[in-house]
């Protein structure tokens, strides 16, 4: 029950257990159009660059931004968290000139805040996170695209820790490229990153090379052809594989292709409404029951994650042994943080196959019982009494 990975769903699993089919195999194939059009809907885009890119999310992450960001281009990043702060590095070794436009942790950045910084910098790139686990927080995005379109800037946006747990509007937001992972909400071991891309985008990612002869090669005249630093992560090469040309790039990761189709095929068949409505009844459960046995939530109410929630450690409490605790004698993970927080919060994530009533109501009553043997009163009860009415 920690901030991510998760227990995966058990379909999903048993999907990943299918013999290996060869790469240009009809079914093989067959399954990466069903991977494409299951993803759109998770990503709420039609988008046709819509795929999965090997690795596990921060491969999609860095795919993204070396595909996107060229040596010397202004990248800014919207900051609130530990993330933002990876965005931001990422960006400097693709040899980007990265602004920073930062939160303290525990707040968001507002919109107003983004075009100001946008029409002080110019950026090529706005990068910004969704959800930022570290900090539990999630960032609005409603604005983002219109934003940086009429600034002529492409936008990035990290949703490893949301998707399938919270909205993704990729459309909506009218962002460029959107990146996530299965590992948290939607129930499925890391290593496989989906990814979906606007057409303006791709425009942008296929101008960067020219093709000979039939060849992908990168152009390396001055001017518009920019060398990627990448060959992995070159999603101009990744995009081509997954055409109808079926340009061979890597040999794909059958078994992580499987999960991913079924992770998103368990989503559908829950109805992504419910799905997030179920994440949302997690998260107030958990802020729930943890106010009512006298602890306090980390952050702003407004912007909190449904699918993680941070917890002050109380005064006199030794973190580190409530956790070791938590996983000897119940077998439950809970996290702690980095940075500034380190030391100073849990995480309790309700995410995927474990957002569910009796998970949560079973590590509220752990915690309780645990906070009481490390000599930390709680009042008897309380965090599963709440949390059982939160829910709803």
């Amino acid at each position: 029950m920690g901030p991510g990975p998760v227990n995966a769903h058990p379909r999903v699993l048993r999907a990943m257990s299918a013999d290996m089919l060869g790469q240009f195999d009809p079914e093989m194939t067959g399954y990466m159009e069903q991977v494409m059009a299951l993803y759109r809907p998770v990503f709420g885009t039609e988008n046709r660059w819509t795929m999965l890119i090997d690795g596990t999310a921060r491969a999609g992450i860095e795919a993204a931004l070396v595909s996107l960001v060229s040596p010397g281009d202004t990248m800014l990043v919207v900051d609130f968290g530990r993330f933002g702060l990876l965005l931001k590095e990422i960006g400097e070794r693709v040899g980007a000139r990265v602004e920073m436009l930062s939160a303290p942790w525990g707040e968001t950045v507002p919109m107003e805040a983004i075009a100001q910084a946008m029409a002080r910098t110019g950026p090529k790139l706005v990068a910004c996170v969704h959800g930022d686990t570290s900090t539990t927080m999630a960032q609005p995005l409603d604005g983002l695209g219109a934003l940086c379109r009429d600034a002529g800037a492409l936008s990035y946006v990290d949703a490893t820790a949301t998707i399938g747990g919270m909205e993704i509007a990729a459309d909506r937001w009218g962002v460029d490229v959107v990146t996530g992972g299965l590992q948290k909400c939607l129930g499925g071991p890391s290593g496989s990153a989906p990814i979906t891309i606007s057409d303006r985008a791709a425009e942008h990612i296929f101008a960067r090379r020219h093709t000979e002869h039939g060849i992908a090669r990168a152009d390396l005249a001055q001017g518009s052809g920019i060398r990627i630093g990448s060959n992995y992560f070159d999603l101009a090469m990744v995009m081509d594989y997954w055409s109808e040309k079926r340009l061979n790039h890597h040999t794909e990761a059958t078994t992580m292709l499987y999960g991913a189709r079924e992770c998103a095929r368990i989503a559908l068949g829950e109805g992504l409404e419910a799905r997030f409505a179920r994440h949302a009844a997690a998260g107030r459960a958990v802020v729930a029951g943890a106010r009512a046995m006298g602890l306090t939530v980390f952050g702003d109410d407004r912007y909190r994650m449904t699918n993680v929630t941070g917890i002050l450690i109380p005064a006199g409490v030794d973190g580190e042994a409530v956790r070791r605790r938590m996983r000897e004698d119940f077998e439950i993970e809970i996290g702690t943080s980095f940075g500034p927080l380190q030391g100073k919060v849990w995480r309790i994530g309700a995410m995927g196959y474990n957002a569910m009533k009796h998970k949560v109501l079973i590590t509220l009553g752990a915690l309780e019982a645990v906070l009481r043997a490390e000599g930390h009163a709680t009042p008897p009860g309380a965090g599963v009494d709440a949390a059982l009415e939160a829910w709803g």
